[in-house]
């Protein structure tokens, strides 16, 4: 059989040590021993054990316990997920218990019972490589944590309107209330509810996106609550929901307006009652999550529609955040500007680029319909044509606005305007319906209409 792991073994009966090191040795790949607890730590600090068996008593006539709860404090300090396993005595078991519940794993009595010495000592070996793992999964999960948050690093501006915003973030993020942030597409809504996510008590937990115009409509409930094995034709394995993933962290629902009233009834439940219930099953499961949702969508306009649910308006909407449009905040566009061009002389390898003055000025008379992502892809777009170390304005391409100076459309013609930009959008989306659908505000639903209607 294959062996792996070390495992230190402390007792000061020698003819034990033995015993146990020919038990063991045929399952690991190092046994130590030892008889002398004073030597404990300097073991420690020369290898890392992935178990150690301690006596509990070491001084003859003495079975209080206390030395081998001494040296498990001891050991802890060094290592605080060290997997400790106690040797008892034979009528010690109370004493054994006392351990347990101050931190060891679990004991073994002085007998040769080598069947359920074995079985204990390979039980908690298993426990310390499932502790390792889990230490180094999240590890890996805060890493990977850290990476995303620095791509979506928030880029503070002086206007006045995001000031206001920044204040407003500062003191919800603490509390756990839910938040709705609306405004146009490319405001930054996931920046923002990042940002709150950084600055909240749940900052160490996960931070879970869910775009729902990019769900399958038939799929979107399975999507967000889980499914069972059999819950539906394709179901044909158990499947964990965004909600269950967050649990602990915070969800972020982009594009709440999408959700069916069927769906919107099931997540008004869920935030009543904290509980999930997975397709196909009937047990509920409590979840811990702070909600934040985001929209382009008017959703008094589609309560009055009867799209929305205005109670579900009401569970989502405790502190409402409204972003301004960029041609809103025209103060901030240089420093925007900036900020994505450092980011991008990184990514391009040209660390000398620079704007023209003037530049910039053509930046900030520039209308933005597409808003911070539009001046984002813009400037990227410019950094890749330049030939040189500057970006002037007749890099950027933005000299009329591409949807309302469109040549040959009436700039007053809603139909001729809508058609030049559901198609716009389709092209610059490469014909993918549910970003498109995005881009525009819509639905995709309504998107389909359109193109029927315009015979694109």
């Amino acid at each position: 059989m294959s062996k792996s792991g070390s495992v230190l073994i402390v007792d000061d009966n020698e003819e034990f040590l033995i015993a146990l090191k020919l038990m063991l040795a045929p399952h690991f790949d190092e046994v130590k021993t030892e008889s002398r607890p004073d030597t404990i730590l300097s073991h420690l600090q020369k290898h890392a054990f992935d178990l150690i068996l301690l006596d509990m008593n070491f001084k003859a006539g003495i079975n209080t316990g206390n030395e081998g709860l001494f040296w498990m404090k001891k050991i802890k300090e060094i290592d605080h997920d060290a997997t400790i396993v106690f040797i008892t005595a034979y009528g010690d078991v109370q004493l054994a218990v006392r351990s347990v519940k101050e931190g060891a794993a679990d004991f073994i009595q002085k007998s040769w019972d080598e069947k359920k010495i074995l079985s204990t000592v390979l039980s908690a070996y298993q426990l310390s490589q499932s502790r390792s793992e889990i230490k180094k999964l999240k590890n890996k999960q805060q890493h990977l944590a850290n990476s995303i948050n620095d791509s979506y690093q928030l880029c503070k501006g002086p206007s006045k309107s995001m000031d206001i915003i920044y204040k407003t973030i500062e003191k919800v993020a603490k509390t756990d209330a839910n938040i709705l942030i609306t405004g146009e597409n490319g405001t930054g809504k996931e920046m923002i509810a990042r940002e709150i996510h950084r600055q909240s008590q749940r900052s160490n937990e996960i931070f879970v996106s869910v775009d729902i115009s990019a769900l399958n409509e038939n799929l979107v409930e399975s999507e967000l609550f889980g499914h069972v094995l059999g819950a539906f034709t394709d179901a044909k394995s158990d499947r964990t929901g965004r909600f269950e993933v967050a649990s602990g962290g915070t969800l972020f629902l982009d594009e709440i307006g999408n959700l069916s009233l069927q769906v919107q009834t099931k997540l008004l439940s869920v935030l009543q009652s904290r509980q999930i219930i997975r397709v196909g099953d009937n047990k509920p499961m409590g979840i811990d999550v702070r909600l934040i949702c985001a929209t382009n969508m008017l959703l008094s306009k589609m309560i009055q529609e009867g799209s929305f649910r205005e109670d579900l308006l009401y569970r989502i909407n405790t502190i409402h955040i409204q972003l301004p449009s960029l041609r809103e905040r025209q103060d901030d566009i240089p420093v925007l500007a900036e900020y994505f061009l450092t980011k991008l002389k990184a990514k391009y390898k040209k660390p000398n680029m620079e704007f023209k003055k003037t530049t910039i000025n053509q930046l900030k008379k520039h209308p933005w319909p597409g808003n911070i992502r539009e001046l984002q892809h813009t400037i990227e777009k410019a950094m890749i044509m330049t030939s040189d170390n500057f970006i002037k304005p007749e890099d950027l391409m933005v000299e009329k606005s591409e949807i309302y100076e469109e040549e040959g459309a009436d700039s007053f013609n809603l139909l001729a305007n809508e058609k030049i930009l559901i198609e716009k959008a389709l092209n610059r989306c490469g014909w993918n319906m549910s970003k498109t659908a995005r881009e525009l505000g819509i639905n995709r639903s309504t998107l389909y209409e359109k193109i029927k209607k315009h015979e694109l």
